[in-house]
């Protein structure tokens, strides 16, 4: 009798800790979604800032021919302010702080659409001798009619408002980021403190 009450109390003892004393590790943490609007307009910026950096060559290639025709200097000259306001475009679509605090009308989709309207014209002009480079004329072409699609593209949605809706969903998506944050650091407090509980009643 003695050996069995011995065996019962070590399969007792044996059967595991207290569960009350092991809470269940928490479930997955919160993580923000990404917003689908907002990812399409980041790709739409790649691409306009990859058709920006495509003129940008365009154009420099374009002044290198012409300063090395004396003739041509004035077109020089014309390519390299194109080139200048192509980075602008570029710059832009960054959307820093300091960029829009220095023209606000880059905030804006509108103006940031005629800016690279205008770009693409000032690309799309081009010499007489281009005709004999067939390659840079067809690289001058693509590049042209790419950033002028985004700028269109731009005008029209600045027109509907789409910019101040991403603008507002990104505050929106900050807002939502800063919140998941605080709850795991909320997380991690509470596992912290529960192990610290735990060891107590060890």
């Amino acid at each position: 009798m003695e050996g069995e009450s011995s065996r019962g109390g070590d399969t007792d003892a044996g059967s595991g800790p207290d569960p009350t004393l092991h809470p269940p590790v928490p479930a997955a943490r919160v993580r923000a979604r990404a917003d689908t609007f907002l990812i399409c307009c980041r790709g739409f910026s790649v691409i306009t800032s990859l058709a920006a950096i495509l003129c940008i060559a365009v154009n420099v290639i374009s002044a290198v021919h012409s300063f090395r025709n004396a003739s041509d200097i004035f077109d020089g000259i014309f390519r390299c302010y194109a080139v200048i306001i192509a980075v602008f475009v570029v710059v832009a679509e960054t959307e820093w702080e300091f960029v829009t605090k220095f023209s606000k009308i880059l905030e804006y989709w509108a103006g940031r659409g005629m800016l690279q309207i205008f770009v693409a014209v000032m690309t799309r002009a081009y010499p007489e001798y281009l005709k004999d480079h067939r390659e840079l004329f067809l690289l001058q072409s693509i590049a042209s009619y790419l950033l002028i699609a985004c700028g269109v593209v731009y005008v029209f949605s600045g027109i509907f408002c789409i910019g101040m809706v991403k603008r507002a969903r990104q505050k929106k998506e900050v807002t939502r980021e800063q919140a998941a944050k605080d709850l795991e650091e909320l997380e991690r407090r509470r596992e912290e403190l529960e192990s610290l509980l735990i060891a107590d009643h060890v």
